[in-house]
């Protein structure tokens, strides 16, 4: 396994992020395609095992079974100074007033919640999940760092939203000496590059980590375009993300499936591959429902993909409208 630093921190993470979306009890929440515990701890072992000491979670995730599940497991299976632990706040997680968004109550409510789920007294990154336009920054920045400075989280980050909107929050922050943002995680992959335009160059210059989610879009990169999966069909929030550019896609995909015979490797390689050399990316958040899939995931960091390759690769896309959090 291969590590950088997290940005501008001195925070040490693997260039591989192990996403927990994929892992919690089915029944719970809006996806039928997730793990059971059993499977998702073996999945969990065999990550930690490569040498990924870098997890992604989110409260919403499973309604807060992903949680429970990787908090377990890490407990049975590491140290937790060993771990770089991530989850994130924002999105519903009970009916009513102050159930979501990012007011100083539904923060407070939801990193004491988390902590509890994952059985653990602090994460190592804690995430905005979304802008919320309902809530003035300032109230979301300063209990956010007030969330730090209990010790409950080490870092703060963000997640997708307009490249001006990420700006306004970390120019405010330092503004007000409150903690800065110090990553944004991301929709970035070869079916979906709107965030080269601006926010990845405005990342790279101000040393702030990027963690692409989604990097092999939902599993479109890893396999026929006309193919379908069991994820593939009931995956709702995937299918509005990749319906603007049919034939670009599909030509896309068809490169990667070149390339991967050309090098003798799996698609899900060279799909990776692409987004790690990418200088403005820090590590890709990759999801793993089958022990095939990390395998390809740490074996796409001895992929190296020549000028050629990379050409061919970003020549058939097209200009797409924002997707994945508007």
């Amino acid at each position: 396994m291969e590590y950088v630093k997290f940005g501008g921190t001195g925070l040490e993470v693997s260039k591989i992020c192990l996403g927990c979306m994929t892992f919690g009890e089915p029944g719970r929440g809006n996806h039928s395609w997730t793990q059971a515990e059993e499977p998702s701890r073996a999945l969990i072992r065999q990550a930690l095992e490569a040498g990924i000491n870098f997890l992604d979670t989110a409260n919403t995730y499973s309604d807060g079974s992903s949680e429970e599940i990787v908090g377990r497991a890490i407990r049975d299976f590491s140290r937790r100074d060993e771990i770089v632990l991530a989850t994130k706040v924002f999105n519903r997680m009970r009916p009513g007033p102050n159930g979501a968004g990012l007011s100083r109550k539904a923060i407070f409510d939801e990193i004491d919640n988390s902590l509890k789920r994952l059985g653990t007294d602090y994460v190592d990154l804690y995430q905005i999940h979304r802008f919320d336009p309902t809530t003035p920054i300032e109230e979301t920045l300063e209990a956010l760092h007030d969330v730090v400075k209990a010790g409950k989280a080490r870092y703060i980050g963000a997640s997708s939203m307009h490249a001006w909107q990420f700006a306004k929050m970390i120019y405010t922050s330092r503004a007000n000496g409150w903690t800065p943002f110090v990553s944004m995680q991301d929709h970035l992959n070869l079916l979906y590059r709107e965030e080269e335009r601006e926010m990845l160059p405005f990342c790279q210059d101000q040393k702030i980590a990027v963690i692409p989610w989604s990097p092999l879009a939902r599993g479109r990169l890893t396999r026929d375009y006309d193919e379908k999966t069991a994820r593939s069909e009931t995956d709702e929030f995937g299918k509005t993300l990749y319906q603007q550019a049919e034939d670009a896609d599909r030509a896309i995909i068809g490169v990667v499936g070149d390339l991967a015979k050309k090098h003798g490797v799996s698609r899900a390689q060279i799909a990776t591959a692409w987004i790690l050399q990418k200088s403005a990316v820090t590590a890709p958040i990759i999801g793993a429902s089958k022990s095939g899939h990390i395998d390809d995931a740490v074996g796409a960091l001895s992929v190296k993909l020549s000028a050629e390759d990379v050409a061919a690769l970003e020549e058939p896309y097209v200009p797409h409208r924002v997707e994945g959090f508007k």
